[in-house]
């Protein structure tokens, strides 16, 4: 008798369907409705405050203006790969912009892939603000459970600053993204005691200082006393395994710097920001201690900070200027930090829990010093950096004070998150009659706002003393409400008004001035670039070159502050270009940048971000124009600083003045002596 062998598996050669593989369908299906163990409505919540996040994030992407700055340095780098690596704001690779550039490099990738454009350059700052409101999630639950979590993940995504700073190409985004991939990394190493996790900590540590430098490493302090105290292992392994994070930490920060430092200046870009034309000296001082003493702050008179974020001190981020963009849960994340070290008291020094706290905790006290006290130059988008840590401790202390209002005895724990909630409503009212002749949406989240306090507060104390455990429940999620109900007004403020793309901001105005730079911070298409379908930051207004070139005077030091720049002038430059590698020197990078999105070609910014940079000198403009490689330049008599005095003398004595354009002059080899 011959037995039969039976019939092969169906393959994918054969036509026939292919099973999946258990364990891959078990994590098909896991994605969509979560672990076994979950709430049921714990991942379609996720999925809901996912696809808020998102919503707010890229909602009418049309009114997304974009940083002019950041704009141009990407469109230089899709046209040039050295600008690309320098992140030169000009694709002849002048002069860098002063930051590093690990976001222009994930926006450019887009841009170079995809075609430059709104959305093209936006698609990165969406992706990473959603992920890292499902990375929060993912953190909080582990330790604390699916309703931490979700609370977690909502206050972020409604934190107003996140939803404006996201809704734009500042770096911001990009550094909070890799600043949470660092923390996730620490944890695990903390529960597992194993190196390569930290290792992988200090590596997304590390390009986070290459996207906006020292700020990156706000949260260091937290991070070594999180590892030291609350790792597993003995004293000397959590030292050792804590030395060699170190160490990749500090390559993965310093390898960018280090290459190009070491490339001949006369081979690079100048190094915008640094008064020595070396990366170093930009980490140092304008990026680093300069923000915080104010020593190397580069706009002049507003070197204190005060125009944009209001005065330094404890008060500032309560402020009428800073107050709603994040002030909004400090009070109760303040109240459940406390109360949930207090809870986990007598833990041991590994506990998960308490490690979660210090975390947290750290992340936002080390922030709030850093911002509050800064004398340098401050912008209120900064404090989005701060938001994950108060979101945290929003939902993990809201889930800890709930569960000891139940559980425990004492009469102390009745009053605390009541209490919390309490000081947290008036707080959110108090900000919401700031703006109460704002627009009916502010009013009606004020009356929301306290009306849901005043349920959530009673409703808690009748339910603990009736116990009636239904009527908390009720009360807790008012209390939700009260405290949401505002950040959800100004975000959604921010994803339905056009904001100003160099300083945004969520909400009405309260004060303040706008970031410095960006002519209003409009971006547009640069001549020749493809659109692909976008109508706002890459395409200009018809009829004109530029809005912010039209009718916009060059701001900053004495190369060029007086002259009108429009788009008849620019048409002008292009048509007598005549072979150039530069369309035109001016002074600053705010007005580069602009003709350099409005032309498509490569404009020279000889004084940095506010004229003050030594980057371009007489030699050097001498040299530039006897090979053809610069043929008109923008003056005026407005100089400050002996280098910019020298150039518009010198030009005024050897250039032609183009009569049309005041402080314009064309400059020929025989012209240089």
């Amino acid at each position: 008798m011959t037995t039969l062998a039976p019939p092969p598996a169906p393959t994918a050669q054969d036509g026939r369907h292919r099973a999946v593989p258990p364990a891959a369908s078990s994590r098909l299906r896991r994605l969509f409705t979560g672990a076994p163990e979950d709430p049921r409505w714990a991942r379609p919540a996720l999925w809901a405050v996912l696809v808020l996040a998102t919503a707010l994030y890229a909602w009418n992407l049309s009114s997304i203006t974009g940083n002019t700055f950041y704009d141009a340095a990407v469109y230089s780098g899709t046209k040039s790969w050295k600008a690309f690596f320098f992140g030169a704001l000009d694709s002849g690779s002048f002069i860098t912009v002063d930051k590093p550039p690990f976001a222009l490099w994930v926006m450019g990738l887009s841009a170079r892939v995809l075609g430059y454009g709104t959305w093209q350059l936006m698609l990165p700052m969406v992706a990473v603000g959603t992920g890292s409101v499902a990375l929060l999630y993912r953190m909080v639950k582990r330790d604390f459970g699916a309703v931490a979590g979700t609370v977690a993940a909502l206050a972020l995504t409604l934190t107003p600053i996140t939803v404006a700073i996201t809704r734009d190409t500042n770096p911001d985004p990009v550094l909070v993204f890799l600043m949470l991939l660092g923390a996730a990394a620490l944890m695990k190493a903390v529960r597992t005691g194993r190196l390569m996790p930290l290792v992988w900590s200090g590596v997304a540590i590390g390009f986070a200082f290459n996207t906006k430098m020292m700020q990156a490493y706000v949260v260091l302090p937290a991070f070594f006393l999180v590892y030291l105290w609350a790792a597993k292992g003995s004293l000397g392994r959590r030292v050792r395994n804590l030395a060699v994070g170190t160490v990749a930490l500090v390559v993965s920060s310093a390898w960018w710097m280090v290459v190009v430092d070491l490339v001949p200046a006369s081979s690079r870009p100048y190094i915008g920001g640094s008064t020595d034309n070396t990366v170093w000296d930009l980490v140092i001082g304008y990026n680093g201690f300069g923000r915080i003493f104010g020593a190397s702050s580069s706009v002049g008179s507003q070197g204190n900070g005060a125009s944009f974020g209001g005065e330094a001190g404890l008060y500032r981020l309560f402020n009428s200027i800073v107050g709603g963009q994040i002030s909004w849960l400090i009070p109760f994340a303040l109240i459940a930090l406390v109360g949930g070290l207090v809870l986990r008291g007598r833990a041991p020094r590994t506990d998960a829990e308490r490690a979660a706290l210090m975390l947290w905790g750290g992340w936002f006290v080390f922030h709030y010093l850093t911002f509050a006290l800064a004398e340098g130059t401050f912008h209120p988008y900064y404090v989005t950096a701060m938001a994950p840590g108060i979101a945290a401790l929003a939902g993990i202390g809201g889930v800890m004070l709930y569960k000891a209002f139940q559980e425990r005895s004492a009469a102390k724990w009745s009053w605390v998150l009541p209490a919390a909630i309490a000081v947290s409503t008036v707080w959110s009212v108090v900000l919401l009659q700031r703006v109460s002749g704002s627009g009916t949406l502010y009013t009606v989240a004020e009356i929301v706002a306290g009306a849901a306090g005043a349920v959530a507060v009673t409703g808690l104390l009748l339910g603990r003393f009736t116990k009636r455990q239904r009527l908390t429940g009720i009360a807790a999620l008012a209390a939700v409400v009260a405290l949401l109900a505002g950040p959800a007004a100004y975000s959604a403020s921010a994803a339905t008004s056009s904001t100003n793309g160099t300083n945004p901001t969520a909400g009405p105005s309260t004060g303040g001035m706008g970031g410095g730079g960006g002519m209003g911070g409009g971006g547009r298409r640069p001549s020749g670039s493809t659109n692909s379908g976008s109508q706002s930051m890459v395409q200009p207004p018809s009829g004109s070159g530029s809005a912010a070139a039209s009718d916009s005077k060059a701001a900053g030091g004495g190369m060029g502050g007086d002259t009108q720049v429009s788009s008849a002038m620019v048409s002008y430059l292009k048509k007598n270009q005549d072979g150039a590698t530069w369309l035109v020197a001016v002074a600053t990078d705010q007005t580069a940048s602009s003709l350099i999105l409005d032309s498509g070609e490569p404009v020279i910014s000889m004084g940095g971000w506010s004229g003050s940079d030594n980057a371009m000198t007489l030699a050097g403009l001498k040299s530039l124009v006897k090979s053809g490689k610069l043929h008109y330049i923008v003056v005026s008599d407005s100089g400050q600083g002996s280098s910019n005095s020298e150039i518009s003398t010198w030009v005024k004595k050897n250039g032609t003045a183009v009569s049309a354009y005041s402080g314009l002059y064309r400059l020929d080899a025989s012209d240089v002596g």
